[in-house]
């Protein structure tokens, strides 16, 4: 009597990383060719649970070496309490559990919170990874996505059209450590608006489409080099992880040469115990140098591999690309070009990053920054600063944007000369860099134009500074005019809409006298003058200098 599963195929559908444009994952989804398997399944958790064991089996079959996502009911989870049929099936087919995300997928109306946050508990003890799935279009509550913590959340594409919630959803998954990935990705405009969201993974059609056999190529639209530029403390670690090749700290150096002639785009091997930590490295090239000596099969085929490995070098998944480097920089010169394997917070191996995705990436960066330096203060221009506004908006932190220049300027240039101009603009310049501190970020936008980005308490130190200061031109004495507007998450849109109430608090504090300070929050009429007095008339036919 032909069985259900006779009518079961499965297909293979690419998770992209979009910093380093390789597939992360592989997310296996069932597809029956007759009947409604899938709505059986949302009703009898033990056939769901059943279709994740043959899933996993499935892709063994394809002899992937990609991490694998598969599809489990949030009802399932609750009523079963753990998966022992995927566990086994996982242990089956010579997997390691941190290889295997198991995407929680709604209804979870009438699924019991304690009861499914229990199972969850189960499944990450046994190491699996959780990922939340259907966000934006499921029933999941925001408390439960909060107290499940998961590792990963699925964004259905509908979502991008609310860019607010979008950013909530961001700032949340930074909160409780969790990547961000889009599903059903269709357009190049929908994946320019998934990198905009901050985005780390994405599958969709148009990366690669659901097909029988896993996709060893997809297409990934290219970045725009405006686009790559990171803040100084550099792009997080997760933008750039690659799956590890992992295998058991027991293998043979022939089981490893296997696998690598048998995955030419992988670099190397990592050793892992059985909690998931790793234990060796096996270079790729040194590796397969040692085996093909005169006498090397001989010699080390039925041995350890781990013998002819190194000591890993590790990073945590919570660094940055800057501490990659840093670990590089630190070991041997013959290693340079070796994997740095990145562990999460129990020291499991969740993967791997190469030098070469995090060269190419700060290195475009850094040359974005530096064409965009002005060249007289060597300053960054108003696009940093705008950019960083718009990150901070979307990360809903509070944030003061403030408008500096010199009174009079023309006045300066005309009366003292371009020379002693420039030298006043290159000082006031090199005394707004020595007054920031932290996050404060300081841009000239050209001229006498000065922009400074800084969070709120950050303020007054900056204005004392810079409006204590007696500053001259040529020795004749000049003064300084600050304008700041406060925004509370909420208040504006984008950089644009901030801009545009920074506008007339420059021409407040413009209309005062001497050195001056006006503080106006977005969203909200008025101003306060902190500094400065209303200005005198000027006497006819003589220059006013404030």
């Amino acid at each position: 009597m032909p069985s259900w599963t006779d009518a079961l195929r499965f297909a293979f559908q690419p998770v992209v990383n979009l910093t380093t444009g390789g597939v992360a994952a592989l997310e296996i989804l069932a597809r029956p060719e007759s009947g409604d398997v899938l709505a059986q399944a949302r009703r009898d958790p033990e056939l769901d649970g059943s279709l994740a064991a043959l899933a996993i089996g499935a892709a063994a079959r394809r002899e992937t070496l990609l991490p694998l996502h598969v599809n489990v009911f949030a009802a399932t989870l609750a009523d079963l309490g753990d998966l022992a049929a995927l566990r086994d099936a996982v242990h089956k087919a010579g997997r390691l559990p941190w290889e295997v995300t198991v995407d929680i997928v709604p209804p979870y109306t009438h699924v019991p919170h304690r009861a499914l946050l229990e199972a969850v508990a189960v499944l990450r003890a046994e190491g699996f990874g959780v990922s939340a799935d259907g966000v934006g279009d499921g029933d999941i509550p925001l408390r439960l996505l909060s107290d499940m913590e998961p590792d990963l959340v699925k964004l259905d594409v509908s979502l991008l059209t609310r860019s607010a919630a979008v950013r909530a959803m961001r700032t949340l998954c930074e909160q409780i450590g969790a990547l961000l990935s889009v599903e059903g990705v269709e357009t190049e405009l929908q994946c320019a608006a998934v990198r905009a969201a901050g985005a780390h993974l994405a599958q969709g059609d148009l990366f690669a489409p659901p097909s029988r056999l896993p996709a060893a190529d997809v297409y990934v639209p290219t970045l725009p080099a405006a686009a790559t530029a990171t803040p100084r403390t550099g792009p997080s670690v997760r933008q750039f992880v690659r799956p590890a090749a992992l295998l058991p700290a027991t293998a043979s150096a022939g089981q490893v040469r296997a696998l690598l002639n048998g995955s030419p785009d992988v670099s190397g091997a990592v050793l892992v115990d059985r909690a998931g930590i790793p234990v060796r490295s096996v270079h790729r090239s040194r590796f397969l140098l040692s085996m093909s000596g005169r006498y090397g099969h001989a010699l080390y085929a039925d041995r350890p591999a781990a013998k002819l490995g190194d000591p890993p070098r590790t990073v945590g998944i919570d660094a940055t690309a800057w501490e990659v480097l840093d670990v590089v920089a630190d070991g041997g010169r013959d290693r340079t070009s070796d994997d740095v394997t990145v562990v999460d917070r129990a020291g499991r191996c969740v993967g791997v990053v190469r030098l070469a995705d995090l060269v190419r990436t700060l290195s475009e960066s850094r040359v974005e920054e530096a064409a965009g330096l002005n060249p007289l203060t060597r300053l960054p221009g108003s696009d940093a600063i705008t950019g960083e506004v718009d990150r901070r908006i979307a990360d809903g932190r509070m944030f003061a944007l403030s408008w500096l220049d010199v009174d009079h300027f023309k006045q300066v240039n005309d009366g003292a000369g371009f020379a002693a101009g420039d030298e006043l603009i290159r000082a006031v310049g090199r005394a707004l860099q020595g007054a920031a501190s932290g996050s404060t970020r300081v841009g000239h936008i050209g001229g006498d134009d000065f922009l400074v980005l800084a969070d709120p308490d950050g303020l007054d130190p900056l204005a004392v500074s810079m409006l204590d200061t007696p500053w001259s031109a040529g020795g004749r004495v000049v003064t300084l005019s600050l304008a700041t507007v406060l925004c509370a998450p909420g208040s504006v849109a984008d950089h644009r809409q901030a801009a545009a109430w920074l506008a007339p608090l420059k021409q407040a504090a413009k209309a005062l006298s001497g050195a001056s300070w006006v503080l106006g929050r977005a969203g909200l009429p008025g101003h306060e003058v902190r500094r400065g007095s209303a200005a005198a008339p000027a006497q006819a036919g003589g220059p006013v200098w404030a």
